[in-house]
């Protein structure tokens, strides 16, 4: 690389950093000001401190999926013959610190009756031990805590099960017991958000996999040490590809299914546009399809392409786009639920 000026090689990392803030900015925008835009003329009310509580769930559910991605991925890389040991340094750490903040920010909305505390006298935590969310509430901040400490342990993989505990708790938060069927309808957000997580967190880890082995390759000085790593690289990628394929047609049945138990069909269509939680929806539709159709993108380049890696491309934008994906949800939690007409 001596021989190309600094200035050529710095631009691309440069407009990746510039790339990333962008996103960062937009998927903080959208739980930021959905609410306003998705309850504009449906005469529905906002409940209250409805943009925190939805720019909150989206730290909780990023959280949710760092980890739960790396202990996917890791799994994956091991099937893989000739692949590196080395793995990229975890952020299961980090994830587990924000998601913590963030659950113990939702617990203290509980404690106050779901209302935004003033100030810290408002907040009731032994309130919490009494009703079902506000216990649900602690769970969650204790097993985030648990994560953290899993993943700073010497047995990494240990962070499954406060995350299964995570899962849980949230699958039975949005379906009360007021509600019709509520087992059934936690046990659909379950898998959902099970699947959700492992493809989304998933992804973002094979990619730095990918990245932290071409690192390696670069850096290899045995013969033949960089053909052998770049076809681990497209050997993950092509694994994730197929399992990512299972969790998208997982996604996309429970997400139907769950709908259709809060929206019967023929109002469907007409819910659609007239609520807030039907506008939300639709735009996580419409943005999966985006997605769906970059993953298919990527696909057909790991096939077809020379070098297999060049199939990252397509890849990146679907993470990106995906995490705008992991915004939307977020929103549809603050929203109110759909009208049963």
């Amino acid at each position: 690389m001596s021989g190309v000026p600094a200035a050529l090689t710095e631009r691309p990392s440069a407009a990746r950093a510039v790339a990333v803030l962008a996103l960062v900015a937009v998927g903080a925008l959208i739980p930021l000001l959905g609410p306003r835009v998705a309850l504009d003329g449906t005469g529905e009310a906002a409940a209250p401190g409805v943009w925190g509580i939805a720019l909150l769930r989206t730290v909780l559910f990023a959280a949710l999926c760092v980890p739960a991605g790396e202990l996917f991925v890791a799994g994956l890389a091991r099937g893989v013959p000739g692949a590196p040991r080395e793995a990229p340094r975890s952020w299961a750490p980090y994830a587990a610190a924000a998601g913590f903040v963030a659950a113990l920010s939702l617990a203290s909305v509980v404690a106050t009756g779901n209302l935004v505390p003033r100030s810290p006298s408002d907040i009731d935590i032994g309130g919490l031990y009494e009703t079902r969310d506000g216990k649900l509430a602690l769970l969650e901040v204790n097993a985030f805590a648990a994560v953290g400490l899993c993943a700073l342990s010497r047995r990494p993989a240990t962070q499954v099960w406060p995350l299964a505990a995570i899962a849980v708790a949230e699958a039975l938060r949005a379906h009360p017991a007021t509600e019709q069927g509520p087992l059934l309808g936690s046990g659909l957000t379950l898998v959902h958000l099970v699947c959700a997580s492992l493809w989304v967190g998933g992804l973002l880890h094979v990619l730095r996999t990918l990245r932290h082995w071409r690192t390696t390759e670069a850096g290899a000085v045995l013969p033949g040490a960089g053909a052998v790593l770049s076809g681990a690289g497209a050997a993950l990628l092509g694994l994730y590809a197929r399992v990512a394929a299972v969790l998208l047609a997982a996604v996309t049945a429970t997400g139907a299914w769950s709908t259709l138990r809060r929206m019967p069909p023929d109002t469907v269509v007409e819910q659609l546009t007239a609520t807030a939680y039907g506008r939300a929806l639709l735009a996580k539709v419409l943005l999966v399809a985006v997605v769906a159709v970059l993953a298919l993108a990527a696909r057909v380049r790991l096939g077809r392409a020379r070098d297999p890696l060049g199939a990252c491309a397509p890849a990146r934008a679907e993470v990106a786009v995906l995490g705008v994906v992991v915004a939307v949800s977020a929103l549809l939690t603050a929203l109110p639920v759909p009208i049963r007409w």
